[in-house]
């Protein structure tokens, strides 16, 4: 009974830091989505998160992982929906240019693209590592 118990809160502790790269993933993903859409609006100031910052900060946080949140700064109320707000705070960082465009747009296509491409890959990677990890669990359950 003792052995189930550990197996079933490291799954647990798994899972949720899981949860939070996965929604990290998904809001990165709407951002450098929104960045895409911006490319020719002028003056639009290209968005990112540093991915690693709010790992190590859920990781550091292990005895409140399930109340981890992070609170996002908004320049308009318009931006983005307000349940993504809990996930990033200091996090959303304006991206510097390469080569700064006349109408002072910082958006660079060829690196939101590519950034966009890795950012899928690594959630789907992530969903599928999970889900695999999930049935290990789950047959040495059975088994045991």
């Amino acid at each position: 009974m003792i052995t189930i118990y550990f197996m079933l809160d490291k799954l647990e502790q798994y899972l949720s830091f899981q949860k939070i790269a996965m929604n990290t993933f998904r809001i990165r993903q709407e951002i450098l989505a929104a960045n895409i859409a911006n490319a020719d609006t002028p003056k639009y100031q290209s968005r990112d998160i540093n991915f690693e910052k709010i790992l190590q900060k859920a990781d550091k946080s292990k005895e409140n992982r399930n109340s981890f949140s992070v609170n996002l700064n908004l320049t308009s109320k318009n931006h983005l929906n307000k349940k993504n707000e809990q996930y990033f705070s200091e996090n959303l960082l304006y991206r510097i240019p390469d080569q700064p465009s006349a109408d002072q747009n910082t958006v660079d296509m060829d690196r939101e693209r590519i950034n966009f491409l890795e950012n899928s890959i690594k959630y789907h990677t992530s969903i599928t590592i999970t889900n695999e990890y999930i049935k290990n669990m789950t047959s040495v359950v059975y088994k045991g």
